[in-house]
C-alpha cells in the first residue's frame, strides 16, 4: 500500500521536513502548497498583473493558490495539517475542513496551546499529533502495523 499525504498548515518550521525524513524507506508520497510565503502571497499579481487594493491581491493570490491545494487535497489519502504557535492560520483550519468534508482521513498537528482553540477541528479529526515524530509514527503503523519503539 502507498499513502499519499498532503502536508497542510503552516509555513514558518521545518515540521515537513521532518515528517518527510522520518517517513524514509516507507511508502508515502509528498505533496502540500508553495511554502514560500512572498512566491504564495504574491503569485496572483506576478501572474495575472498587480492590483492596486489589497484585497483583490490577496483575493488574486488565494484563487491561485487554491488550485494547487484542491487537487492536493482531492487527491491525497491523508490530510496532515500543522497549527503553529506563532501566527493564526485561518488557511490551515480552511484545509481541515475542506479536507473532512471530502472524507479525507485528517492527523492535525499543535501543542497543547492549541486545545481549546481547535476543539472543533480535533474533533474532525482521526487522530491529533503533538510532534511530526508522531505523525511518522502514525504513518509507519497504518502501512506496517508496526508500534514505535
Amino acid at each position: 500500500m502507498t499513502l499519499k499525504v498532503y502536508l497542510s498548515g503552516e509555513i514558518h518550521t521545518d515540521w515537513r521536513e521532518q515528517i518527510v525524513e522520518g517517513a524514509g524507506g516507507l511508502e508515502v508520497s509528498f505533496s502540500g502548497p508553495v511554502t514560500d510565503h512572498a512566491a504564495s502571497d504574491d503569485c496572483g499579481v506576478a501572474i495575472l498583473g498587480a492590483e492596486p487594493d489589497k484585497f483583490w491581491h490577496d483575493h488574486k493570490g488565494a484563487m491561485v493558490n487554491a488550485i494547487r491545494t484542491r487537487k492536493g487535497i482531492a487527491e491525497a489519502d491523508v490530510v496532515v495539517v500543522r497549527f503553529g504557535d506563532q501566527y493564526k492560520q485561518w488557511n490551515a483550519a480552511f484545509d481541515a475542513g475542506y479536507a473532512a468534508a471530502l472524507g479525507k482521513s485528517l492527523i492535525i498537528l499543535h501543542g497543547p496551546d492549541h486545545q481549546h482553540a481547535l476543539k472543533e477541528v480535533d474533533a474532525a479529526a482521526l487522530a491529533v499529533a503533538e510532534t511530526p515524530a508522531q505523525v511518522v509514527d502514525i504513518l509507519r503503523y497504518v502501512l506496517t502495523g508496526r508500534l514505535p519503539g
